[in-house]
């Protein structure tokens, strides 16, 4: 899966946790309660050993979350580095490939894929004694949202060759709108006024940002090359969720763990990855490519194991500290990885650019703090419920 559809996954599967965590949260502030009851009486000494024991756990998460944060930034910079370092760099030429140009973007999600469903194995072998005999969902299930699972990967590839690192990672912030319409459409989704504005102002941030970024006129035909493979891969990845969905509404979604999706869909990304490279006859190019290039082979390496690397990070950093400080984390690599792109490939980014990107990242933060207000306002209405009773 892409790097957004493991956020999306991982998010959704924390709110379909709420409600346990909630009942847990219930009987921790319960207990907490009987707890000051009875303080009086709680020896010096036990209190001073109560007190060492709370600084060892939050030195702990201190550390974790460090991991975390360190893990997804290292994995997903590499990652979006060599994205750019492979589609845009003129290598040595060869007879097949006159422009220099790396041939295949298809070949790039072959090798995603190849070490994602390696890793995926590994993992649900390892939580579930087998890999394949005891998932409740069949492995059919799968194909649709693998399909354009694999579409959207190819299309996020393909798109570099016409727009900017830069220019993609905002755009990809405006998923937001076709993820509503189509929540509106296929579910009957109704959303805050708020949400929707705040879907237009990312909208104004990215068409500003996208067009400030066109260094001139004859680029106007590169651009809307690019722009369509854009489309296509937001297009392409909000089905991807959709069905997802779908799968976890049919067969459940404790039924269903993060490492058996990934098995799931890349199961079938790496059959249909293999099938389009046979079929264009891409393999050979790419061998006789790799012959001249012997470290563009290294770089696609590098790439499939930041992948892997980045989704593991995704569902422990999940699990761990739940899906608001993960977007915080994925917001700010996102900003990082826009200056590292501008810094090493040379993108200019101009004062307009910044407005743009300002929008949008102030509307992405907005909604985090959003969330996370929703959530303190959650649980204090869970403690009144408690201390009322």
């Amino acid at each position: 899966m892409t790097t957004e559809q493991n956020e999306q996954y991982a998010v959704a599967t924390a709110k379909d946790n709420e409600d346990t965590n909630a009942r847990a949260y219930n009987i921790e502030q319960q207990r907490l309660l009987d707890d000051r009851e009875s303080v009086t009486s709680t020896p010096p000494e036990k209190v001073v050993f109560e007190e060492k024991t709370d600084n060892s756990n939050f030195q702990g998460q201190v550390l974790k979350f460090l991991f975390c944060f360190i893990g997804l930034q290292i994995s997903y910079l590499t990652w979006g580095f060599m994205q750019e370092l492979i589609m845009t760099t003129t290598f040595e030429k060869t007879d097949r490939v006159p422009d220099g140009k790396f041939p295949s973007a298809a070949f790039c999600v072959f090798s995603n894929r190849f070490l994602a469903i390696i890793v995926a194995m590994i993992s649900v072998k390892i939580r579930h004694g087998s890999v394949f005999n005891n998932n409740v969902a069949p492995l059919k299930a799968f194909a649709p949202c693998a399909l354009s699972n694999t579409m959207s990967s190819w299309s996020q590839y393909a798109s570099l060759r016409y727009v900017s690192f830069p220019v993609q990672t905002v755009f990809k912030s405006s998923k937001i709108i076709p993820v509503m319409a189509m929540g509106k459409v296929l579910k009957g989704t109704n959303y805050p006024i708020a949400q929707y504005g705040e879907a237009l102002l990312i909208t104004i941030g990215v068409a500003i940002f996208s067009l400030s970024s066109k260094e001139s006129d004859k680029d106007t035909q590169t651009a809307l090359i690019g722009l369509v493979f854009m489309l296509m891969y937001i297009t392409f990845d909000c089905f991807t969720s959709q069905w997802q969905d779908r799968v976890f509404a049919t067969y459940g979604r404790p039924n269903v763990d993060p490492y058996q999706m990934m098995l799931g869909v890349s199961s079938w990304a790496i059959l249909m990855s293999t099938f389009g490279l046979l079929v264009s006859g891409d393999f050979p190019i790419v061998y006789e490519f790799f012959l001249a290039n012997p470290n563009v082979f290294s770089y696609n390496i590098i790439t499939a194991i930041t992948s892997a690397s980045g989704q593991l990070c995704i569902y422990y950093t999940i699990k761990e500290f739940g899906p608001i400080a993960f977007t915080i984390i994925m917001t700010v690599r996102q900003m990082i990885s826009i200056c590292i792109s501008a810094i090493i490939f040379g993108h200019t980014i101009s004062l307009v650019s910044l407005f743009g990107a300002t929008i949008v990242f102030s509307v992405l933060f907005y909604q985090i703090r959003r969330k996370y207000k929703a959530k303190q306002q959650k649980e204090m209405s869970q403690t009144i419920e408690i201390t009322g009773k």
